[in-house]
């Protein structure tokens, strides 16, 4: 099992930044990669950043040249930064693990609890 515990969301401004941490702790040895998801009200939920344990990193093509995500070995811990927020960037942003095993590749998922941005003038 891995647990996740998310902090810094929060309310900003429009062009403003946040910086979003997600620790991990338990079977940490086994997770392939570590991401943000986010869930505004009435859409889905959508992938926002990952970074694979090879550290390859994914965006969706909305957050590109303003969030960065990075992880602390050390600290079990994965971050996203975000800067130049927008209004639509408003959502609950969950952070999420994964690990893969067996022979056809069976993913594991865990979830943090979620937190909330709000970006608003």
């Amino acid at each position: 099992q891995v647990q996740l515990v998310e902090s810094g969301g929060g309310l900003v401004q429009p062009g403003g930044s946040l910086r979003l941490s997600c620790a991990a702790s338990g079977s940490i040895f086994s997770i392939n990669a570590m991401g943000w998801y986010r869930q505004a009200p009435g859409k889905q939920r959508e992938l926002v950043a990952r970074i694979t344990s090879g550290g390859n990193i994914y965006y969706t093509d909305s957050v590109k040249g303003r969030f960065t995500i990075s992880r602390d070995d050390a600290k079990n811990t994965v971050y996203l930064q975000m800067n130049s927020l927008k209004p639509e960037d408003t959502a609950v942003y969950y952070c999420n693990a994964y690990r893969l095993y067996g022979v056809v590749g069976t993913r594991d998922d865990y979830w943090g609890q979620g937190t909330q941005v709000t970006v608003s003038s």
